[in-house]
């Protein structure tokens, strides 16, 4: 069953792409929202987050897609002294949502959230990682089709809420990605656009949406690191 994202003024791109399982839609969609930027931000510009914090998320990550991370290694040499952390192999990953601060979640809601994951989750898929766009505060792949990505967000979220927990967020309102390199300064997109309008010509890459994590994650100086708590297998079709 499709899923139809929705427009969110929070979301990044607002408004979701026309045909969101198009890859040719998905990647004209992000890449004219990124044009549009005037300002790259600076990604670690973030209040609540300090040396201490850690919080819980489903992510999808990408540690076995040896050909994801040559290409995305090739992307940041481009990029290289342009005003980026870039983002090393061992932590590509496409983001889910946060289930909460380590303070605000309890052992049981962990050990119970782990076994309504795992009944019934949505089947494995394959997916297009498409070079390349961005945001305001990162370089990053297009996704598409999108349907694989919402529906196992929807299955966590909804794992989540029957934790008692406030959920990962809206998943119509989720733009699926995976980012390469994080802005760690406030400067003009012209110059960054023109690069990485460059690595367009690239061809997209097969991912397999075959695993989400449930992660306990912190950061480090330019870095997202985390501890795998658990691997959630989805099956194949």
């Amino acid at each position: 069953m499709r899923i139809d994202p929705a427009a969110d003024p929070t979301a990044f791109p607002a408004d979701p792409p026309p045909d969101p399982d198009s890859p040719a839609s998905v990647a004209a969609h992000d890449w004219a929202a990124f044009q549009n930027i005037d300002t790259m931000t600076n990604h670690w510009d973030r209040p609540g987050w300090t040396e201490a914090t850690r919080a819980y998320y489903w992510l999808i990550p990408f540690t076995t897609s040896p050909d994801l991370a040559e290409q995305a290694e090739q992307c940041q040499q481009v990029l290289a002294g342009m005003g980026f952390d870039p983002i090393d192999r061992t932590g590509l990953h496409l983001t889910l949502g946060r289930i909460g601060l380590a303070e605000d979640v309890d052992q049981q809601q962990i050990d119970r959230l782990i076994d309504l994951a795992e009944q019934n989750p949505p089947p494995a898929a394959t997916a297009h990682a498409i070079p390349m766009a961005g945001s305001r505060g990162a370089i990053r792949y297009s996704i598409a089709p999108w349907t694989p990505v919402l529906r196992l967000h929807r299955h966590l979220d909804t794992a989540v809420r029957a934790t008692g927990l406030p959920g990962i967020g809206p998943t119509p309102s989720l733009r699926p990605h995976i980012g390469i390199a994080y802005s760690h300064r406030n400067q003009p997109a012209g110059p960054i656009q023109a690069a990485v309008a460059t690595l367009r010509a690239l061809p997209s890459v097969t991912v397999c949406i075959g695993r989400a994590a449930l992660v306990l994650q912190r950061r480090e100086a330019g870095a997202y690191r985390w501890e795998t708590l658990h691997e959630l297998l989805l099956p194949d079709t």
